[in-house]
């Protein structure tokens, strides 16, 4: 089929369809560079947490009821893994976060935030943080990148709190040098403002920083961390820091209605992906590093006019693909790929970057340890020769 065949078909299904054709190649792909939960089927999900509970909890403990027993568990491991003093167990991470925010305001006196436009509460959660915790924001920069020491110190309005995202996804992944962290949180300190960390992905930024999570976490007076994201839970997320903010945000918890009977499944999921995935990150990290060299490779042998691989050396194990063509165009190219070869290179959407720019988020899990770079130049070639021109 040509290439304009191909294109005018797929334009004539609805988006529904769209979409689950996409699903379909992509689940049904042999070779992935990451296979996300949220893709797997109920019973495969099922069967993965039975296989592998008695290996991280007692199953013939009582079952937990409203955040004790493996939840204690749960809360307890995290706090040490961080080096707090405690830690809550959250349904989600923006539960979590709209709590210790508020729960350092009311410490601080200050209901100001100082954070990147680019923060997840800023992106992706409706205004929460005014709507529902009477908190404003301020930002201390707007470029693609953490603030500096310089721009939170020179800031022309008092703050509470400087909330940092480590690393700060909608820019790339990318994170700070450790004298840059060290140097901003100090920054934060002369302010008299106190430092949260949003650490959903704080698990894989001990390769670049050369640190361990304690020494990272030490950095803030709270970090929240989430269980799904890079250790392949459910769900959840934890807050740690000082027992006495972690007891008042217990409290704000049950406010909100995160006091839930039971969270076992959820609970057991993260004490699986802590023993299981936390320790492989490191591979992981490095590994991508190998890949984003050799996509870069290959879209330069591919004969691409331009192409833009986001850190050029990942800061972690996820970092970003630019191509110059449309987003919608590059996504069924990805689920193209997928039908024909088996392979998915890019198993997720691509977003519109600008006119005719686009971007897609790469993530190296598991199953791309097996790829090799020749491995990776291959899939671009196949890739490349399906975007529709």
């Amino acid at each position: 089929m040509s290439d304009s065949a191909e294109k005018s078909e797929v334009a004539e299904r609805t988006p529904e369809e769209r979409r689950e054709r996409r699903r379909v190649a992509w689940r049904g792909a042999r070779r992935v560079l990451w296979r996300p939960g949220f893709r797997s089927t109920v019973g495969e999900l099922l069967t993965g947490l039975t296989d592998a509970a008695q290996d991280v909890y007692d199953l013939d403990l009582p079952v937990d009821m409203y955040g004790n027993g493996i939840v204690e568990t749960l809360e307890e491991r995290a706090a040490g893994l961080l080096g707090k003093e405690a830690a809550a167990f959250f349904p989600s991470g923006t539960m979590a976060q709209q709590v210790a925010l508020r729960c350092w305001a009311g410490r601080t006196g200050n209901a100001t935030v100082a954070m990147h436009p680019l923060s997840h509460p800023e992106v992706h959660e409706r205004h929460s943080l005014s709507a529902l915790g009477g908190l404003r924001t301020v930002h201390p920069t707007r470029e693609p990148r953490m603030p500096s020491a310089g721009e939170v110190r020179d800031l022309d309005e008092p703050f509470g709190t400087l909330f940092l995202e480590l690393p700060l996804r909608e820019a790339g992944f990318v994170l700070p040098s450790w004298e840059e962290l060290v140097a901003v949180t100090d920054a934060a300190r002369e302010r008299d403002a106190v430092v949260h960390f949003d650490g959903a992905r704080l698990w894989e930024c001990g390769t670049h920083f050369g640190r361990s999570l304690a020494e990272i976490s030490d950095l803030a007076d709270s970090v929240y961390v989430s269980f799904y994201k890079s250790l392949g839970g459910f769900g959840g997320a934890a807050l740690a820091g000082p027992r006495t903010l972690v007891d008042e945000a217990k409290a704000w918890r049950h406010r909100y209605g995160g006091q839930i009977l039971q969270q076992f499944p959820t609970a057991l999921s993260a004490l699986i992906g802590l023993e299981r995935e936390l320790p492989r990150l490191p591979q992981y990290v490095a590994h991508a590093r190998v890949v984003a060299g050799a996509l870069r490779e290959g879209f330069a042998g591919a004969g691409l006019p331009w192409a833009r691989v986001h850190p050029e050396e990942p800061h972690t194990h996820q970092f970003q693909v630019w191509l110059p063509y449309e987003a919608d165009d590059l996504t069924d190219t990805g689920a193209l790929q997928a039908e024909e070869t088996g392979v998915s290179l890019f198993p997720q959407v691509w977003n519109r970057g600008g006119p005719g720019l686009a971007y897609t988020e790469v993530t190296v899990g598991a199953p791309g340890l097996e790829w090799t770079a020749d491995d990776v130049r291959a899939a671009v070639r196949e890739f490349a020769a399906r975007i529709p021109h």
